[in-house]
């Protein structure tokens, strides 16, 4: 018989904890697995969360959902599917009673379009091209002469670190081993008298820092207030930009 005693030491109360966590296991495995059982909780609904590109009926079909599949079966499966697109970087599955499952995807974003035998095609800033139809869906994004994964990176990085800057650039190409050119889309103002309909080229180094992009902003704000006509900004020397006149 075991005394009082014995039990109050600490091993005893490590072992007693084990066990009422065993029970509560086995409990929410057999409450889980009859929940399986039950019609209530089928998959009825799919909520597609973060489609951007995507349209949800994609995502849902790649699902598979079986018409007698519960909320309470493993989800790995749902997520290896989804995960096998091309164009998902990420993806979270969760569980909404009675019988939704609601899935939230990150996508790898396209951030240029390339010149291609089958005309322009979408890429990302890894240079992986993407099943995005263009001539379906509305890409503004800037054309880049090549699949070169250096321009596509910086783009990327251009797009994830000033959207501004982004939103202007028209076309990037290499120059020099080096050397990148952007045209960007004027920002035109009643106050600029800069040619109209041109771009604005903007020469960089490739191993520059995108957030540096933003140092065009007050030099054009001041060009325009001269009246001065630009043809090239220049930043690929340390804390200056360099204006080229026409």
């Amino acid at each position: 018989m075991i005394s009082a005693e014995r039990l109050r030491k600490p091993g005893w109360k490590i072992l007693g904890a084990l066990f009422l966590v065993a029970l509560i296991m086995a409990a929410a495995w057999g409450v889980r697995a009859g929940a399986r059982r039950m019609a209530f909780f089928r998959i009825r609904a799919v909520e597609v969360r973060g489609a951007r590109y995507l349209q949800p009926t994609e995502i849902i079909s790649r699902l598979k959902v079986d018409t007698l599949a519960s909320l309470w079966d493993d989800l790995s499966p749902y997520r290896n599917r989804i995960r096998g697109h091309p164009q998902v970087s990420d993806v979270r599955i969760s569980r909404r009673l009675p019988g939704t499952l609601v899935v939230t995807i990150n996508e790898n974003l396209p951030v240029a379009l390339i010149q291609t035998p089958t005309g322009l095609l979408p890429y990302d800033s890894s240079g992986k091209q993407l099943p995005i139809d263009p001539a379906r869906t509305n890409l503004d994004l800037p054309i880049v002469a090549t699949d070169d994964p250096v321009l596509l990176k910086l783009v990327g990085g251009i797009r994830a670190a000033e959207p501004k800057v982004f939103a202007r650039i028209e076309e990037v190409r290499r120059i020099g081993r080096d050397e990148a050119l952007l045209s960007l889309a004027r920002n035109a103002s009643p106050a600029d008298s800069v040619a109209h309909g041109r771009s604005l080229h903007v020469r960089v180094s490739l191993g520059l820092s995108v957030e540096r992009l933003a140092d065009i902003f007050p030099v054009e704000t001041d060009l325009a207030r001269r009246q001065a006509h630009v043809n090239e900004l220049d930043l690929r020397y340390r804390d200056q930009v360099i204006a080229r006149l026409q």
